[in-house]
């Protein structure tokens, strides 16, 4: 694998780690597709983790703002979903620390004692954006702390209809999936009785 690797490369990865499926599928929302991804079947194997994590520090690593704060850069993630991704870009960078929030009384929150300063540069790290709701949650949760968004990293860019935007701050990633999305009454895979599969997120 090449060392940023190109999107094929980083597609074949989630495939042949189970992460990506091709199928039918039913989505709790009732909408159909026909893809399916789950980041944590790829992120359980050591190398194929590694790769990814470090693929996209090379990313972030290229880019001239990021590269002229490093170390002095702080990795924070919106969920522990995003942990594994965040912890292997902060080796590759060797970033000077990195925290996450988590969901108190329906808001992102750091825990107690844990929180930006004023200043601190910021990468937003996340295993995947769809609707970039938890990631434009946290940059306002550091932000309001004074300190400074750099870059948003992602391993995979899924975005849904109306999916946040984010100006003025550069979004890095390894690879875009577009799954096609449809409703029950006009799946053409439920047309052509492909077997579906529920699927719980």
């Amino acid at each position: 694998m090449d060392l940023i690797p190109s999107e094929k490369q980083v597609t074949e990865l989630l495939e042949n780690t189970g992460a990506l499926r091709h199928g039918h599928f039913l989505h709790p929302s009732g909408t159909h597709s026909d893809i399916y991804l789950q980041l944590p079947m790829a992120m359980r194997h050591y190398w194929e983790s590694k790769a990814l994590s470090v693929g996209l520090s090379r990313l972030l690593r290229a880019d001239d703002e990021v590269r002229r704060h490093l170390p002095n850069v702080s990795i924070v993630a919106p969920a522990t979903g995003g942990l594994p991704v965040a912890y292997g870009i902060a080796e590759a960078l060797r970033a000077a620390q990195t925290y996450w929030a988590e969901k108190e009384d329906g808001k992102l929150a750091f825990r107690q004692f844990m929180e930006s300063h004023k200043d601190e540069r910021v990468i937003l790290v996340d295993d995947i954006l769809r609707t970039g709701r938890k990631l434009k949650e946290l940059r306002g949760l550091v932000e309001a702390a004074g300190a400074r968004v750099m870059a948003l990293a992602v391993l995979v860019h899924q975005p849904f209809e109306n999916a946040q935007e984010f100006p003025g701050i550069p979004l890095f990633k390894l690879v875009t999936l577009q799954p096609r999305y449809w409703q029950k009454d006009g799946c053409p895979l439920c047309a052509d009785r492909v077997p579906l599969t529920s699927v719980r997120v």
